[in-house]
């Protein structure tokens, strides 16, 4: 009589089990696609036993291309004011035909959503090669796209969102860049010959942002700048010798974020400020002192956006993750201290910024709400919106500038770009196109002399804005 009350109960552990193998064969299968799945990795360590990169502790390889003789220079990250805004000497085409403006050249690039530095014909960008384990910092021609030069190292980097996402910075005889993992490399901007790097986790304690590097460096009054974000919070670096002019004093797990460092002027004084984990600290351009900090603004997850400078006495901070907004100013006491008072904070509602930083042109402020809007805004400076591109485009994390008068913006997913006036009194689209096949489309805009350079996850292209 046991033997058979237990037979039922069997057999169902066996239909449970049978049950459990199709689900987990199906499930393997699904995942045979060729793309690997997105998931989260810790830094800066690897995990015990993983596979090491083979050691090249920099190689430079010449290519057979040739600089072009298009003017016009796009030399850091938001351009040479910091500020997103160009000029261009030629006219711009207010409309394009349906196949969109002429795609001068499109190269496959690493994963990721570093961007293009341009000066000198050159195009710089930091990327990518995940078969040989490599950070590789290209020269390309602006003309054609293909390589000057290439300068590569070794360093294991996974898949995570991309790999490489920051853009150069340029002097005329320096290219400085800042890998995924934060090493820092200096090279001579017209041969590719190295000039002095540093691993800042090694040297300076930086911890590795989760979505890895994301600052952008800067060079300025002939100084690289850094924030490793540790020991020290910032410093100033000879870029001819790599030798630290300057540093700040240490602020304890102020750390590194995924902003880059905004130079500003205040009363006669220029000034570094820096969206750090703990709050906003800026640095004395002469000598590192700290000046002021405001741990009123800081994100839990990730500081992306830098701050906006409107001269004389304002700043005006956004960020992601439902922070919101925040304009401040700066005040000089009797002591000649300086300190900064919120004037007010905007909801995220009203305005924030998940990735890029907003725009201040004529006096009004241009930027993508967060989700779920993610449309273009035109903010007053008192912080009242005036109008939104809904319904017309959204644009999700997408990369925007201005130049001359006219925004061009583009469609994250769908690799479309968007010809709208830069104008307070409403969204007026001129033109749109579909330029890019990928998604993801985050990397920052560059442009040069009717020349704009734009990229998705793996592919980036050069067109020609200029009318005909």
């Amino acid at each position: 009589m046991r033997v058979r009350s237990v037979a039922p109960w069997l057999a169902i552990a066996v239909v449970v089990a049978l049950c459990g193998i199709v689900f987990w064969t199906w499930i393997s299968m699904r995942n045979r696609t060729g793309v690997p799945r997105r998931v989260p990795v810790e830094h800066p360590a690897a995990s015990a036993g993983e596979d090491q990169p083979p050691e090249n502790p920099g190689t430079l390889t010449l290519g057979s291309a040739k600089p072009s003789t298009h003017p016009g220079e796009w030399s850091n990250f938001r351009g040479a004011n910091h500020d997103n805004i160009a000029t261009s000497s030629v006219s711009l085409a207010r409309s394009w035909p349906p196949e969109g403006p002429p795609v001068l050249w499109r190269i496959p690039v690493g994963e990721g959503h570093a961007a293009a530095a341009i000066r000198d014909g050159r195009v710089y960008l930091i990327d990518y090669d995940r078969e040989k384990q490599e950070d590789a910092i290209r020269c390309l021609s602006l003309d054609t796209g293909e390589e000057i030069w290439r300068y590569s190292y070794s360093v294991l980097v996974k898949r995570n969102h991309g790999m490489s996402r920051t853009i150069p910075t340029l002097n005329g005889r320096f290219v400085v860049t800042i890998g995924p993992k934060c090493h820092v490399v200096c090279l001579d901007a017209l041969s590719g010959e190295l000039a002095w790097k540093k691993d800042l986790v090694r040297e300076h304690e930086t911890k590795v942002p989760m979505w890895y590097a994301g600052q952008c460096p800067l060079i300025d009054n002939g100084r690289a700048i850094l924030a490793p974000g540790e020991k020290p919070l910032m410093m100033a670096v000879d870029p001819a010798t790599g030798e630290t002019v300057w540093q700040t004093q240490e602020l304890d797990g102020w750390g590194m974020t995924y902003s880059s460092i905004l130079p500003i002027e205040f009363q006669g004084e220029r000034q570094y400020v820096y969206c750090s984990l703990q709050g906003v600290a800026s640095v004395s351009a002469r000598d590192g002192r700290v000046l002021w900090t405001l741990p009123e603004w800081k994100t839990k997850i990730a500081t992306i956006a830098m701050p906006v400078w409107i001269a004389p006495d304002r700043l005006f901070f956004s960020g992601g993750y439902n922070i919101g907004s925040m304009m401040v100013r700066l005040e000089k006491n009797d002591d000649g201290e300086t300190s900064p008072t919120v004037l007010f904070r905007l909801e995220s509602e009203v305005y924030g910024a998940d990735q890029n930083t907003p725009i201040l042109y004529r006096d009004h402020l241009y930027g993508v709400a967060p989700k779920p809007v993610t449309a273009l805004v035109c903010l007053d400076l008192e912080g009242n919106r005036l109008w939104t591109s809904v319904p017309h485009a959204t644009f999700g994390l997408g990369p925007f500038l201005i130049v001359n008068d006219l925004i061009l913006a583009l469609d994250d997913e769908k690799g479309t770009l968007h010809l709208a006036e830069a104008t307070a009194t409403g969204y007026r689209e001129l033109a749109q196109a579909k330029l890019l096949n990928g998604h993801d489309a985050w990397g920052p805009l560059a442009f040069a002399e009717g020349r704009l350079i734009l990229r998705d996850l793996t592919e980036m292209i050069c067109v020609d804005l200029e009318a005909k």
